[in-house]
């Protein structure tokens, strides 16, 4: 059964080599897009079936398309055509580009060479690249030149254009952990509050989390606590934009405990909710069931 019209989304990722696909793939991807790298031409229309089929639920495919297929080159036009002719699916070409020095100095960069000139100057790979494209270049909706582009601002640049309305990009993960389980080795902040009162030694609290209302009233009752909340907020209402303009996608913040069950619980669950005002907001408590005997 096709999907309802206009529902899906199809963006091709073309253009020069060196000129920033990989960023863009990257882009789409945090904007919740399928992607696909590489796919040959040939196989587009049995990848367009798949799209179909409402099984699937894939409502935002991005593809990138490059020379690295070349081989299958010419098998793209046809598949363009076909692209057309589909009522269910808004295809969009998006080309990247650049000048011929800025391509030649990122290939020295990377100490690669270039696919069209394997053996030869990557100038040479690039002229010819290039008369190759010419045609696809013309039939692109969408034509970025990345000559001068650092790789956070074409990402900027296609989020605007590509998210939905109202997509947030930028979201927060708040992790709670315990210390005697080893430290969240993906987290890009990490608060250690075991300096504050510990619920696991009120004996009647002691089998509970942070997520039992006692439990948390306890912990937030003390002067400590409250400092602590207030200067940490204050840092991160200065940090989390500073984050969100550099191009981070998620900022993963951990706040650890003794063992991930009580004070890291409560304090997770409430700067999760709220930040929650401004921000996209998940919360994780990654430990919060090995307690003792469990």
């Amino acid at each position: 059964m096709p999907v309802n019209a206009n529902d899906t989304q199809l963006v091709i990722i073309t253009g020069m080599s060196g000129a920033g696909k990989t960023v863009a793939v990257q882009s789409f991807e945090d904007l919740g897009f399928f992607c696909v790298d590489n796919l040959p031409p040939a196989l587009l229309p049995k990848f367009l079936e798949l799209m179909k089929d409402s099984s699937n639920n894939i409502q935002n495919v991005a593809l990138v398309m490059d020379l690295r297929g070349r081989e299958f080159f010419d098998a793209l036009f046809d598949s363009l055509d076909r692209l057309g002719k589909e009522e269910w699916l808004q295809e969009h070409i998006l080309f990247l580009d650049a000048e011929d020095q800025a391509l030649v100095s990122r290939y020295k960069e990377t100490r690669r060479s270039h696919p069209l000139a394997k053996e030869g100057l990557p100038l040479e790979g690039i002229r010819r690249e290039r008369k190759m494209l010419d045609e696809l270049r013309g039939r692109s909706q969408t034509i970025i030149d990345t000559t001068s582009l650092k790789p956070k601002e074409l990402r900027e640049r296609i989020i605007e254009k590509y998210r939905q309305k109202e997509q947030q990009v930028f979201s927060i993960q708040m992790v709670s952990f315990g210390f005697k389980y080893g430290v969240p080795i993906d987290a890009d902040l990490m608060f250690d509050v075991r300096f504050l009162p510990n619920p696991h030694y009120v004996e009647h609290m002691r089998p509970l989390t942070g997520l039992n209302t006692e439990v948390s009233s306890y912990v937030f009752k003390w002067t400590d606590t409250q400092k602590f909340l207030e200067k940490l907020k204050d840092l991160l209402h200065f940090m989390l934009p500073q984050y969100k303009r550099e191009g981070k996608s998620q900022l993963v913040v951990a706040v650890g405990c003794t063992g991930g069950q009580h004070r890291s619980v409560a304090l997770a669950e409430h700067l999760s909710e709220y930040f929650s005002t401004d921000f996209v907001t998940h919360v994780t408590h990654r430990d919060i069931d090995k307690r003792k005997g469990l």
